[in-house]
């Protein structure tokens, strides 16, 4: 059956504000609702709800709970056909080659070059698999840190599907702390670990920010990845100082090329020094030393 989606845009606050309440109002019907962000700069931020039946009285109770809420927003249309999409994505998931790296999913297990390091990573699973500009620049800056520095552990800080931490524990053969704010990507991250064989190495937790007693436990690091957003990334400025060994390296991405200097002044700021950035596809992917 075709599906409409129902979608407007906004600012952060009032989408989380609906977002709730549409949660509340549909949550016997199951229907599919979503929230992104489209613009991070211009506070954009994308409300959707995946209708079938009758779509304008859908929409008409959407209509009545931003009432409620005083707020009032055109709510465009668009059809959503009917499609295999784990078929979909499969075509579409190419392998990726970063260094010595290779992300790939099942399908393309026999692809692999002699030599490689290997990363199998489901096309259902697939955010933050390589496939993005700033995990394969973060993939090719990793092994440059880690052949010239040889770190004894480290942290991937947000680390969604743990492409990183499966690289690192892969490539260095360390114990990595793999820790991200969201309990379904840490519970994917642990899946992936398993996945490639590096369970061993690799500790996934569930953590917000630097606040939990993990972090004390397992640090300081001699490494640590963080391929999350600029801001995010220049808020934690210093608490990564504060959770890096001597010496240490941090290697940051998720960063616009036009965002590159204020993160590097907010690092500089806290007695790192820069010492290479990497650009691709319009990302950077930044190397900074304690």
């Amino acid at each position: 059956m075709t599906q409409t989606r129902l979608y407007f845009s906004t600012g952060k606050i009032e989408a989380d504000r609906i977002f709730a309440a549409f949660e509340a109002a549909f949550e016997d019907e199951g229907l599919p609702i979503g929230l992104v962000e489209v613009d991070e700069d211009r506070d954009i931020h994308e409300v959707s709800l995946y209708a079938d039946g009758d779509v304008d009285a859908v929409e008409a109770r959407l209509k009545e709970i931003l009432a409620g809420l005083a707020l009032s927003r055109p709510i465009a249309r668009e059809p959503v056909p009917d499609i295999d999409w784990v078929t979909r994505s499969l075509e579409g998931l190419k392998p990726v080659r970063a260094g010595r790296f290779f992300v790939h999913g099942a399908h393309d297990r026999r692809k692999r070059h002699s030599g490689e390091l290997a990363i199998e990573i489901e096309a259902g699973l697939a955010f933050g698999t390589g496939h993005h500009g700033t995990t394969a620049g973060c993939l090719e800056m990793l092994e440059q840190v880690v052949r010239r520095e040889r770190p004894r552990n480290a942290l991937d800080l947000g680390t969604g599907s743990a492409v990183l931490a499966i690289a690192l524990a892969k490539l260095a053969h360390i114990p990595v702390l793999a820790t991200d704010i969201d309990p379904v990507a840490t519970k994917v991250a642990a899946a992936n670990a398993r996945l490639n064989h590096v369970k061993a190495l690799v500790e996934t937790v569930t953590a917000p920010g630097f606040h939990h007693p993990i972090f004390a436990a397992r640090g300081p690091f001699g490494l640590i990845v963080a391929n999350i957003l600029a801001r995010p990334l220049m808020r934690l400025a210093p608490e990564m100082a504060g959770h890096i060994g001597l010496g240490g390296s941090i290697v940051l991405s998720g960063i616009l090329d036009r965002q590159r200097d204020a993160v590097i002044s907010a690092y500089v700021g806290q007695r790192f020094r820069h010492v290479r950035t990497l650009h691709r596809e319009g990302w950077v992917t930044i190397h900074l030393k304690r």
